[in-house]
């Protein structure tokens, strides 16, 4: 809660702020979309934010894993949220998911709200963009204009889920071909990975690494070893067992949006597989060149940031732009 008091505190002096012209002029989304219908959606949302956040600073990376897994699936259009009925098979259980993506009860917390300000006007998939903006700015990181404008999709694809997610062990060409498929260049993913920065990761995720070439890259630093044996504690080497103990990605200042998660990776001691890999990789040299200007400039950092995070936002459904809607009830489509 110090933490969180000394971040509110710096951001009443200083928030950095970055406004970019959006992406593709003929998108449909507007900075005023809700201006007539709903304008005190943006302020609803950020005063419900900071209570969510307020009591667990884990939950802004809650909020932004969610954002980032709906507009890799179907582009942004809160498929990530759908239940499964007995006609919709929906993406919670796809193997990325089912163990990552927590917090839908927040999403359905804010959505009350909105809805009994402005019912049936803001969708879900905004909702959801709007909040990732916010989560961020609450615990430390900068402040981006958001367009708004999306339609809720009727369907989702577990297929999709299962298929265009990066998976933490996975390896650096293939994560950068999951990121060009959706328009993301290199330069962006490297600074969306950059969340992590608040992120926690499960053991599951993390056990190969740790008995794996985590010593390689850490150069077999005394410091590192007190730090993979605090992690072998955790998460120990046989499959079932601790499997979902949790352990920060940024063992510095895990509550904190910062460039922290950067100085991880140049010590060798990223905890997933898929996020060292940018700087230690044999193919990564246009990766560990960006990862080494973010961990020496936050500022950059932070604008690149901020650009992903609207260029990502804009990755639309078009299906859902033609006969989209927008939910009651984000776990399900309308009737």
């Amino acid at each position: 809660m110090k933490l969180l008091l000394v971040i509110f505190i710096i951001h009443a002096i200083f928030i950095p702020c970055f406004s970019f012209d959006v992406p593709g002029k003929d998108l449909p989304l507007t900075l005023d979309y809700y201006k007539s219908t709903c304008p005190t959606v943006f302020d609803v949302i950020k005063k419900e934010m900071e209570c969510i956040v307020k009591e667990d600073p884990r939950n802004a990376a809650i909020i932004i894993r969610l954002h980032f897994h709906d507009c890799f699936v179907q582009g942004c259009d809160a498929s990530v949220l759908l239940d499964e009925t007995e006609t919709l098979q929906g993406e919670k259980k796809a193997s990325p998911n089912i163990n990552s993506l927590k917090g839908y009860q927040l999403v359905d917390r804010i959505k009350n709200i909105i809805e009994s300000e402005c019912p049936g006007v803001v969708s879900c998939a905004d909702l959801l963009t709007i909040s990732a903006r916010d989560a961020t700015i609450l615990v430390g990181g900068p402040y981006w204009d958001v367009p708004v404008g999306r339609k809720d999709s009727k369907t989702a694809s577990y297929e999709l889920a299962t298929t265009n997610l990066p998976t933490p062990e996975e390896g650096l060409v293939s994560i950068i071909s999951k990121f060009y498929y959706q328009g993301l260049s290199v330069d962006d993913m490297v600074a969306l990975v950059g969340a992590h920065t608040i992120g926690k990761a499960q053991c599951r995720n993390f056990r190969s690494r740790i008995y794996g070439d985590f010593r390689a890259t850490s150069a077999l630093n005394p410091v590192s070893e007190t730090y993979l044996a605090s992690l072998r504690e955790l998460c120990p080497e046989r499959s079932g067992e601790g499997d979902s103990n949790v352990t920060a990605m940024d063992n510095v200042t895990p509550n904190l949006f910062d460039n922290s998660i950067y100085h991880t990776l140049l010590r060798g001691e990223g905890l997933l597989n898929s996020d060292q890999e940018m700087y230690t990789s044999m193919f990564g040299i246009q990766t560990r060149r960006i990862v080494s200007k973010y961990a020496e400039d936050t500022v950059a950092f932070f604008e690149q940031f901020s650009k992903s995070m609207v260029k990502m936002g804009n990755i639309l459904n078009s299906k859902s732009l033609v006969d989209g809607e927008v939910r009651r009830n984000c776990r399900f489509v309308n009737t």
